[in-house]
Formats: structure tokens, C-alpha cells, sequence
């Protein structure tokens, strides 16, 4: 190892260390870390990973620009190669573009409704599901770099992908292998290190690209089969491997979800729920970024954990019945949302675009900006064919139960039109303090909620700004018209249609609300789902 390091603030540096003394098992008998101390005196532990034979390496995302010192520990404190070794860091400014690097770490909002980097830029999580991403059915470099490049280009912020240890499959299933075959060896013997050689390509890509990594340990079945412990390794090895990065920690997919033909299924999801609990307390410990923790349920995050303080924000999954799931969204938005202590609620799996039936573009419309203005914090979308990886050649095919999701390959999938409709709505929000709206469904007549969700939803902030979305068209023959209401009558306001589909404007002009401040809203320009937006000044 350099006797000093140079490095950037907030990108991952790494250095690595090796043993003149051979470790028959070393994964299994030693562990490393390296403590690094700022000029300042904040200091963090920093895990070790171990990378193949008798090397070990560290990786380090410097949080601001200085001097640090660096000495190593290990469990084993007789080896001199290992345990108290010291170096120095220097660490320059980041001068770029990248938002992952240029603002800082990603926070919970002070509001505790949103999140926001370091700096108080406000952070819009728009995800897209790649569950299986890190298999070689999505091959590297050319098909993870192109689907990266969609999808950055469109304006995703987060990327949702498990850490090789799928759903729909059981243990060491040859689908989940990458180039270098799978996360562990046989029986979970030990960590693989060529399997996240090769994974540590795409998550860097992802960073590289702009894409916030969302990573799922594992599928939340898989407790039972590693045990307490050997999860713990896990999560520090992926801790070690990946913190230094900007991401976001899932605790597991589907956590309290038993294995598909578990044969107690009762005791099971009760393990599992006691279990993630504690796994949650240990990577709040060993990360020594402290990156956010949720968890990916079979319906509501808090739930799936015994005390909801070791979550950061709150992850929902609703359904995948197309216009029938999204008032089972709504009301468990609106319900969370309300839920104390307050913390950010993302909808973190509904209506993948194209699975089963009726979940095509307009169904993904309406999931979002219902859920967006019933006061989400987030929102992830995901297309069927995707998440699994499937292609031309190699359809995933069926999941443990004997069913199959579909097999649209995801070079088709990627292009479906949902994905472009939601980056456009990201961008349309982002022209205003989006993070300081609230909803108001007050502001219209009728208005949206799980019994009536083709009516209007509406949010925004008083006196400044409303942004109004309806599913249902509106008819020249329609018997009760829209009526935004409360328009303030010492504010001028002026209104365009903004068309969900395109990204189209098209000009509504001044408004002069009645004596009462209601304004009955006009024609819009087709039969069709509508943004209304009013700037009020």
C-alpha cells in the first residue's frame, strides 16, 4: 500500500493490503477494517473487503476535501501485514457535473417528507425496477450501458437491483449466475469475489451515469437458508464493496414474503421479520457513510420490521391489476403518509408496465400522479421483462410456483411508452419547489381518492402554485364539469394543459376566479388524462 493516498471528495478511492500469513479460510476467519480520521477529527470504520486468496481491500469515498490518516485493524492483531498499518489521504475537491458527487450525501428532507442531498438540492426519486440486473442475461458492457443510457436520458434518478440473490428462483438457479457464476459459493460456504468483480462494474456505471443504486441485499426468503450470521457477512461485504458509492441501502425484497414453497410458512415470515429487524441494526452500524435503509415489502415496509426507527423512509407495493390496484395506491399512500413518526413514502412497486393486462401507459399515468399528489415522496416504475432480464434467446421463464410472469424480452420492454411519460412528469414538477407540496384535495370539484380515482388529484402551494392531474376525460356533455376552487382573490393566476403523454403545452391564459374563488376549468384540447397547471403571483 502507497504510504499516501490521493483521492477526490466523495469518490470512491481504494487501496488494498496483503497477507504474508496464509489464511486456510480467509473470508471466514478474519475480519479488516481500516480507521480513517479527518484533519478535523470525524472519523469513520471503514470494513474491509476481502478480494481472493490473501488480499484485502478498502474502499473509501473521502466526505470533504482534506488531510486523513488511516490505520488498519484486524481481528487477527499478530499479523504485522494487516493489523496497524498506516497511511495517509489527501483528498481534493470534486470539480464535475455528476449530482451523485457534486451535492453530497443523500438525506431525509428536514421536513421528513422528501429527501435532499447534503448541499439541500432536492433529490426526486424516480425509479426504475432492475431486479436481476446484475446477471449476464443483461450482458456487460453493451446491454447494462445501453438500458443505463435510456434511462438516464430519460430522466430516472434511482435504479431498484438485488445483490444476486434473486427473486421467483431457489438458491444457486443457473439464471442468477453473472459472468463469473454466483455470489457465494456451494452451501454458502464463503463470498465469491469474482462474482462481485464483476457486479462492481455495473454499479460503478450506474454511479457514472447519474443512477442512485438501490440495493437489495437479497430476496427476504433467503434469511432462513443463510442464517444470522452468514447474512451479517453478506451485508458487510456489500457494505464494504459499495458504501463508499451513493447509494441506498434495501434491507431485502418482499421482506416478511416466505420462500414460494416454504412448508411453514407462518414460522417463516415471523423469522424473517424478527430477523431483518436486527440485520437493519447491524448495516446501521457497520456503514460507516450511514447511507438511508428501507425495506422492499409485500405491501407496507414499516409492517415488515418491528420497529420502524431502523427504516429512514417508508417503501410500499401495491398490486399489479392494472386500474383495479391503484386505489389499494392511493389509500395506502394517503394512510402512510399520515402515519407517525413522519417519514418519506415511496411507492416502490406497482402496475409494471405490461405485466398480466390493463397496466400499459395510461394505467402508469394515473398510478403516478395519483400517488405523487396524495403526498408521495417517490415513486419506481418498473416494465415487465425488465426486472427479470429476459431475452430473444433466454425468456426467464417460470418462477418456482410454476408460473410465468411473461416473456417480453427487455430490449422491448425498455422502449415502452410509460418510461418516457414519467421522466417527462419528473421534469414538469422540477420546474417548481415540488418538494414543498402538499395535497389539497380541497382545491377541486369532484375530487380524486381511492373511491374516485379518475376524479382530480390536486397539490401544490397556496398562493403560488397547483398542479392538478384527472384520468377521466372531460366531455362537452358532461353533466357536473371540473371547478377549481379557493383560487385566491388577491393573486393574478395563469393556467396551460399540460399533456401527459408528450410533454405538450398548451395555454389556458389568465383565470378570473368567480366571487368565491372557483373557476370552472374549460374544454381541454382531447378526450384524454389531463395536467392542469396554475401559477398563481
Amino acid at each position: 500500500m502507497p504510504h499516501t493516498i490521493h483521492a477526490t471528495q466523495c469518490q470512491a478511492t481504494e487501496w488494498s493490503y496483503t497477507s504474508g500469513k496464509s489464511y486456510r479460510d480467509p473470508f471466514n476467519e478474519i475480519e479488516l477494517d481500516a480507521i480513517v480520521q479527518h484533519e478535523h477529527g470525524k472519523r469513520w470504520r471503514v470494513p474491509a473487503y476481502w478480494a481472493g486468496e490473501q488480499d484485502w481491500r478498502v474502499r473509501f469515498a473521502p466526505p470533504r476535501p482534506g488531510h486523513y490518516t488511516i490505520e488498519t485493524a484486524c481481528t487477527d492483531a499478530t499479523n504485522v501485514d494487516l493489523h496497524g498499518r498506516r497511511a495517509t489521504l489527501i483528498a481534493e475537491p470534486y470539480i464535475g457535473d455528476n449530482p451523485l458527487l457534486r451535492h453530497g450525501p443523500l438525506h431525509v428532507a428536514r421536513s421528513k417528507r422528501t429527501f435532499e442531498y447534503a448541499d439541500g438540492t432536492p433529490f426526486f426519486w424516480l425509479g426504475d425496477t432492475w431486479w436481476m440486473g446484475l446477471c449476464k442475461r443483461l450482458s456487460w458492457p453493451d446491454d447494462f450501458q445501453r438500458l443505463a443510457a435510456d434511462r438516464a436520458a430519460k430522466g430516472f434518478t434511482i435504479i431498484q437491483i438485488v445483490a444476486g440473490l434473486y427473486p421467483d428462483m431457489p438458491a444457486f438457479d443457473p439464471r442468477g449466475a453473472n459472468e463469473a457464476g454466483f455470489p457465494w459459493e456451494a452451501s454458502f460456504a464463503r463470498i465469491n469475489p469474482a462474482y462481485f468483480d464483476m457486479a462492481d462494474l455495473r454499479i460503478a456505471w450506474l454511479v457514472r451515469s447519474g443512477l442512485m443504486p438501490c440495493i437489495l441485499s437479497c430476496w427476504g426468503y433467503y434469511l432462513p437458508w443463510l442464517g444470522m450470521d452468514k447474512m451479517k457477512q453478506h451485508w458487510r461485504y456489500l457494505i464494504a464493496r459499495w458504501s463508499a458509492y451513493q447509494v441506498v441501502w434495501c434491507l431485502a425484497g418482499e421482506t416478511a414474503m416466505p420462500y414460494y414453497l416454504s412448508e411453514d410458512k407462518t414460522g417463516d415470515m415471523r423469522r424473517q421479520i424478527t430477523g431483518w429487524t436486527e440485520i437493519a441494526r447491524y448495516v446501521r452500524t457497520t456503514d460507516p457513510y450511514r447511507r438511508l435503509i428501507t425495506t422492499h415489502p409485500t405491501h407496507i415496509g414499516r409492517d415488515q420490521v418491528e420497529d420502524d426507527a431502523v427504516l429512514d423512509f417508508d417503501m410500499l407495493q401495491t398490486g399489479h391489476s392494472g386500474h383495479s390496484s391503484v386505489p389499494n395506491t392511493v389509500r395506502t399512500v394517503i394512510a402512510e403518509h399520515k402515519r407517525k413518526p413522519t417519514m418519506p413514502v415511496v411507492v416502490g412497486e406497482a402496475n409494471y408496465e405490461g405485466i398480466i393486462h390493463s397496466t400499459q401507459d395510461e394505467v402508469q399515468r394515473l398510478t403516478f400522479w395519483s400517488s405523487i399528489l396524495s403526498g408521495a415522496a417517490g415513486y419506481t416504475y418498473g416494465a415487465n421483462g425488465i426486472w427479470q432480464v429476459n431475452t430473444q434467446a433466454q425468456p426467464f421463464g417460470p418462477s418456482p410456483h410454476g408460473g410465468t410472469w411473461g416473456n417480453t424480452p427487455w430490449d422491448e420492454a425498455y422502449r415502452l411508452p410509460g418510461s418516457t411519460q414519467l421522466g417527462l412528469a419528473r421534469r414538469l414538477l422540477e420546474r417548481y419547489p415540488w418538494q414543498q407540496f402538499e395535497a389539497h384535495p380541497e382545491w377541486t370539484d369532484p375530487s380524486g381518492d381511492a373511491e374516485h380515482i379518475g376524479a382530480p388529484f390536486a397539490a401544490g402551494i397556496p398562493g403560488q402554485i397547483r398542479v392538478i392531474y384527472f384520468y377521466d376525460p372531460v366531455f362537452p356533455w358532461t353533466k357536473d364539469r371540473i371547478v377549481i376552487k379557493r383560487l385566491e382573490r388577491d393573486r393574478q393566476h395563469h393556467a396551460f394543459f399540460w399533456d401527459p403523454r408528450t410533454g405538450a403545452e398548451h395555454p389556458v391564459g389568465q383565470i378570473q376566479p368567480d366571487s368565491k374563488g372557483n373557476w370552472m376549468l374549460p374544454q381541454p384540447p382531447t378526450f384524454q388524462d389531463w395536467v392542469v397547471v396554475i401559477e398563481s403571483r
